[in-house]
């Protein structure tokens, strides 16, 4: 029987490759957070907070909080949308510009970590995160 919790040595791991993608994203100014969350906008193109919260699987305050200070950082803009009560984001000229450079630095990241795990375990770590 083993001892070890799976979900404080998942925990553990995660922070440590959170650092990795941070790291290697620093260059850029953002954070992997940061990043993953300019790629979701990037990918719908516009989006709510309420919207973007479902994608990033967060809850909306914690959206609402990190969309504003990706503002502050001149990498997203909100317009008004269809309906007063929720505004719509998209990138600016300089988030999309944090993408394409960013983009190389996480090639760089993710290639590590698949050297680290191999490719079969680096497949299954994907699949593990879709369905849990």
């Amino acid at each position: 029987m083993k001892t070890q919790c799976y979900c404080i040595s998942l925990r553990k791991a995660a922070r440590k490759v959170t650092a990795l993608y941070d790291e290697v994203l620093a260059p850029v100014g953002v954070n992997i957070a940061q990043f993953s969350m300019l790629r979701r906008i990037e990918r719908v193109g516009e989006a709510s907070i309420t919207d973007l919260s479902r994608l990033c699987e967060l809850d909306r305050s914690t959206t609402g909080r990190n969309v504003r200070v990706l503002e502050r950082m001149g990498l997203v803009k909100t317009t008004p949308g269809f309906d007063q009560r929720e505004a719509k984001l998209s990138l600016t000229k300089k988030g999309r510009d944090v993408l394409a450079e960013g983009a190389g630095h996480w090639r760089k990241a993710q290639d590590e970590i698949e050297l680290k795990l191999g490719l079969r375990k680096a497949a299954e770590l994907l699949k593990m995160g879709d369905s849990l």
